[in-house]
């Protein structure tokens, strides 16, 4: 049996702790400190942080620009695959960190619908006078993600252009960071919203590198063989 690289085993703690972190918040301090009565795990912790920050519309714009760059960046690697398919005339052709990122959006895209169906917490605030679904949080999930798997391609795509990967790496970085505070700030989410869609976005980058990693192991050998 194949060893399991290190950021397969990050990966997999990480989506461990996620879930585990999700139980608990349906199971921990559940008060009704919510609009309109809704319940809340950790609901002291949430709450304080909540009355500490309260809400604020300039954060919620600021995060939403940036979820739109995050979104945009993603269509790009989608279309830079659509152009493979078409000048190579097979998806079997694809780059494979090309075609696995493809697969990992849509995982991406089925958590975003099963926590609109599974409902663990509702937004600390109305919107349009209407209780939402809020955990985990996913502008963080989508932004960290995205982000996250474009640092892995800029140092494929552009692997002698060290200036300009420490240049995209670094505004990256940034997306990330505001967005994540940004959230939380913004008092759209409850602060294990947010923290809930940092672990699942942070597992499945490092489950899409490690894969990606066996994948090109495997691939080396291969060609060695032959």
């Amino acid at each position: 049996m194949k060893k399991l690289n290190k950021s397969l085993i990050v990966g997999i703690s990480l989506f461990v702790a996620f879930a585990l972190f999700t139980i608990l918040v349906k199971l921990v301090d559940v008060s009704a400190v919510g609009p309109l009565g809704s319940k809340v795990g950790f609901s002291s912790l949430n709450d304080a942080v909540f009355d500490a920050f309260g809400k604020s519309d300039a954060w919620y714009h600021i995060t939403e620009a940036l979820g739109i760059v995050a979104l945009f960046v993603a269509a790009g690697f989608a279309v830079f695959g659509l152009v493979q398919i078409i000048k190579r005339k097979s998806l079997k052709l694809v780059d494979n960190n090309i075609f696995l990122l493809g697969i990992f959006y849509v995982v991406l895209a089925l958590f975003y619908f099963l926590f609109e169906i599974v409902v663990i917490n509702k937004r600390p605030i109305l919107v349009e006078g209407e209780l939402e679904a809020s955990f985990p949080s996913s502008h963080t999930m989508l932004t960290v993600f995205i982000m996250g798997s474009a640092m892995i391609q800029f140092r494929k795509l552009f692997a002698e252009k060290k200036k300009l990967v420490i240049t995209l790496d670094a505004l990256s970085i940034i997306i990330v960071a505001v967005t994540v505070i940004g959230r939380l700030l913004s008092g759209m989410h409850w602060l294990t919203d947010v923290i809930a869609g940092l672990l699942l976005s942070l597992a499945l980058v490092f489950i899409y590198h490690g894969v990606l990693k066996l994948i090109e192991t495997r691939k080396s050998k291969d060609n060695q063989k032959a």
